[in-house]
């Protein structure tokens, strides 16, 4: 195939992924927010919600170094479509089981851990592929419309979820899930996977190592390599201490300074929509120069803004600008979290070698999913006994210590040999 017929595949395959994305994407926040309800209407326990919420979290953080490394050893294509296809066939399951015993709590929870893997599966590989699917110089765009299709489904999926819930059978419901992931197959069978692959065909060394093995060499790979574990270390703390932000927002603005329901979702939403703004931006610019110093000030921002929540708590505020306070913080964050993920991911697509790409983003997902309960655990028992100010605070210091540390100016003039002098404090190497 020449370059010009490659580049016209790679503009298909742009507008194919990001379209397979959205309806994926939607289909699961759709599903998410129905089934939570659902869960909620039938035993109007949180407990149940809060096992529902496992089986999601938990089975994804186990298998995604599997899932990287099944990226890794065989078709990308292969696997993005059986596992699209056992998400659809999960949701069927479900459908018929509802159809002929009605729907338990049991069938619902072991359906959200089978989705949860399957789809955990889907988004590692496509992680691992997005290099293979589009031409180097427009990953950056393909990943603003990455980030485009979650935040859209993360505003819209609540919504048609709820009006779904409120004006359809469960069956019905459950139906148009499996409707969704269909068509995503049809599109991701249309994809050429190989387009843009720099990988030689595998010796016959490399078939006979075993699973093992080949994991094995993923984590030493990434070992090896400093910016690149820098990155994933980063991604852990992020997710650890970001966990103060989930459990404390709607503690700190509905618990404590009795922010109205309608108001709280409000405020919620406006993560997603600054993180669709980010996107548009990201799509449409050119790619970032030096993406590690760029998340660098992307998560210091953050910070702040983590600390930033605490200040209705400390500072006098009416209800209406305590509202406007939250909603314009909230548009901040979900900015400023793109302006993170955007340029690292560019820069983990091109500067992680094909054949260890799937391994690595399947352990930077396990390893970031798995301080998420670790993270909700620690706060909720930390906003029970300590000041919210002091929680979120302290939070924001500890991050920016982190931060600070582990992108250091040695690590970012690593990343960036091109970067000027005045932004290293060492010297020249003669």
């Amino acid at each position: 195939m020449n370059e010009a017929a490659r580049i016209k595949r790679a503009t298909y395959h742009l507008y194919t992924f990001t379209i397979s994305k959205l309806i994926s994407t939607f289909g699961s926040s759709v599903y998410a927010f129905g089934i939570s309800l659902y869960v909620l209407s039938l035993t109007g326990s949180a407990a149940s919600f809060a096992i529902n919420l496992i089986c999601s979290i938990l089975p994804r953080s186990l298998m995604a170094p599997f899932a990287g490394y099944t990226a890794d050893k065989y078709s990308k294509k292969a696997i993005v479509i059986l596992s699209q296809g056992a998400s659809m066939l999960a949701v069927a399951g479900l459908l018929f089981y509802g159809m002929m015993n009605g729907l338990s709590l049991m069938a619902i929870y072991t359906t959200t851990a089978l989705l949860s893997i399957s789809s955990m599966f889907t988004s590692v590989t496509f992680s691992s592929s997005i290099a293979n699917l589009i031409d180097p110089d427009r990953i950056q765009r393909a990943m603003g419309f990455n980030q485009s299709a979650i935040s859209i489904a993360t505003i819209g999926g609540p919504v048609v979820g709820g009006i779904l819930f409120g004006f359809v059978s469960m069956n019905v419901f459950l139906l148009i899930q499996v409707a969704a992931y269909a068509l995503a197959v049809l599109l991701e069978s249309t994809m050429n996977f190989k387009l843009f692959t720099v990988r030689l065909a595998k010796g016959v060394n490399e078939l006979e190592k075993t699973m093992l093995t080949e994991m094995k060499e993923g984590f030493s790979y990434l070992k090896s390599n400093r910016v690149i574990m820098v990155i994933v270390t980063t991604a852990i703390g992020i997710n650890f201490f970001f966990s103060s932000l989930m459990i404390g927002l709607p503690f700190i603005a509905v618990q404590q300074l009795q922010v109205e329901a309608t108001h709280f979702g409000m405020i919620e939403a406006m993560i997603a929509v600054g993180m669709l703004a980010a996107s548009i931006y990201f799509s449409v610019t050119k790619e970032v120069q030096f993406p590690l110093q760029f998340a660098k000030r992307g998560i210091l921002g953050m910070s702040v803004l983590l600390a930033g929540m605490g200040v209705p708590l400390v500072v006098g505020m009416s209800y209406g600008m305590t509202v406007v306070y939250f909603l314009v913080l909230m548009l901040l964050f979900g900015i400023t979290n793109v302006f993170v993920n955007t340029p690292i991911g560019v820069m983990m697509q091109k500067d992680v070698e094909e054949e260890y790409r799937g391994r690595v983003f399947g352990i930077l997902e396990s390893m970031a999913m798995a301080m998420m309960p670790l993270g909700y655990l620690l706060f909720g028992l930390l906003y029970d006994l300590v000041p919210a100010q002091y929680v979120v605070g302290v939070s924001s210091i500890c991050l920016i210590a982190l931060t600070s540390y582990l992108m250091r100016p040695s690590v970012l003039k690593e990343a960036h040999p091109e970067l000027p002098k005045i932004l290293s404090n060492q010297p020249e190497p003669l």
